[in-house]
């Protein structure tokens, strides 16, 4: 097999498949045999192409005998992962981007591909074009990580960017982002936390060596962020971020979990702007450590998925066991932390009668509740006569920060609490 042309099968040929089809070109040792795609007649941005190799029955690619390593690039679960099964059944290793199906699958597609001896990799699927998984499996290896805080949906972060530097309200920015072609016409999985949801829970799985279950991980979007909090975090030496943030202790208790966020301004997340990511990791001995870069892209993604099939490639002749670093290596699950049994520090917006005492009610359901006060702000009273108020609380628990929100709707002169959003520690 020393001088055998690698023949490479292709699901899905949108914008990261392009970007992969031309990355591929110039390797004359790699050659893509075939891809499949839902129409045959769509034209294609790529010079020269010969669509020759084209079909429209993906199940044409995972059975051809030919193909070494199968490239899923068409994301969902379904046909994603009935393709990739049987393509390992057949004798393929797995490049996939796919993390919708990694979050939900993962324990099973992986264990699938160990029974059949193939290797799954998947470096594109959690940070586009950020080195990410191999650098944890390999050079990172000797590292106990315990902490994960990143930005990891462009469009999210594009968004808030965008309402932080103009002021403007969730809708406008988000209309703009749709034009621009940065969020899709239903952009729910980005705005309400899915895509970020799928991307930590696998990253936090091969980060900590637990299983994390996606049904565990707490999920919240950005839909209700305005811009008055954005000005209220600025003057509070704060910018508001969508962090998929991950942490385990020595008892194997994992806090999981996807939320906006006030962070400093002192640290590096809160500078990642528009559609890059970036992750923090923390971890002995090397400490902490920022990874930022392209999230998505034609190109940025198609250098995380050309790098795999290229290891993969590299094996190939050498073992009967390819990447052995690479595999799943898990010991079981992790145990996952109900948010409501976890400790924040909180950012509240509060609008209330422009009534005396009114701080001082705020303080004492606070206090009622075994929250303490970090700091009270009025912001200005509006033409109805009604006050703005900021709180910034110390460490308290969620529950009981929830039962405080409860206790605010209830008082005769607070009318509604605007927003909470949990603050870095």
């Amino acid at each position: 097999m020393e001088n055998k042309k690698i023949k490479i099968g292709l699901i899905g040929l949108g914008t990261v498949g392009t970007g992969v089809y031309k990355t591929l070109k110039p390797f004359e040792d790699i050659e893509i045999t075939k891809i499949g795609v839902k129409n045959i007649n769509k034209p294609r941005n790529i010079e020269n192409f010969d669509s020759s190799i084209l079909t429209d029955d993906c199940y044409d690619v995972v059975n051809d005998p030919e193909i070494d390593i199968v490239c899923e690039l068409i994301g969902g679960v379904q046909p994603a992962f009935d393709l990739i099964k049987t393509a390992i059944k057949n004798g393929k290793h797995i490049v996939t981007a796919n993390k919708e199906l990694l979050a939900k699958h993962g324990e099973e597609l992986f264990n699938f591909a160990e029974k059949y001896n193939k290797v799954v990799l998947y470096e594109a699927a959690i940070a586009g074009g950020i080195p990410l998984i191999m650098p944890i499996k390999t050079i990172m290896a000797g590292n106990k990580i315990s902490k994960i805080e990143a930005i990891l949906n462009g469009t999210t972060n594009y968004i808030l960017t965008k309402m932080d530097t103009l002021g403007a309200s969730y809708q406008d920015v988000l209309k703009e982002a749709q034009e621009l072609g940065y969020a899709e016409t239903d952009p729910t999985g980005d705005v309400e936390g899915f895509d970020a949801a799928y991307k930590i829970t696998t990253l936090a799985t091969i980060a900590f060596k637990k299983r994390i279950k996606l049904d565990n991980v707490y999920r919240e979007g950005i839909t209700k962020i305005r811009s008055q909090d954005m000005k209220a975090a600025n003057d509070l030496g704060y910018k508001i971020k969508l962090i998929a943030s991950a942490s385990i202790d020595e008892n194997n208790n994992a806090d999981v979990r996807v939320h906006p966020m006030l962070i400093s301004q002192n640290t590096p997340l809160a500078h990642i702007n528009y559609v890059t990511n970036a992750v923090r990791l923390s971890g002995h001995p090397i400490g902490d450590i920022t990874l930022s870069g392209p999230g998505a892209g034609e190109f940025p993604t198609a250098s995380s998925v050309v790098g795999d099939i290229l290891a993969i490639a590299a094996e190939f002749g050498k073992t009967d066991y390819l990447l052995p670093m690479m595999r799943c290596r898990h010991e079981g699950n992790a145990n996952c932390i109900n948010i409501k049994d976890t400790v924040n520090k909180y950012y509240l917006s509060i609008n209330a009668k422009n009534n005396k005492g009114v701080i001082g009610t705020i303080g004492k359901i606070c206090a009622e509740n075994d929250i303490s006060l970090q700091s009270i702000v009025q912001r200005g009273v509006d033409e109805d006569n009604t006050a703005n108020i900021t709180v910034i609380t110390e460490l308290a628990l969620e529950k009981n920060m929830r039962r405080a929100i409860e206790d605010f709707e209830k008082d005769k002169f607070i009318n509604k609490v605007n927003s909470m959003i949990r603050v870095q520690v």
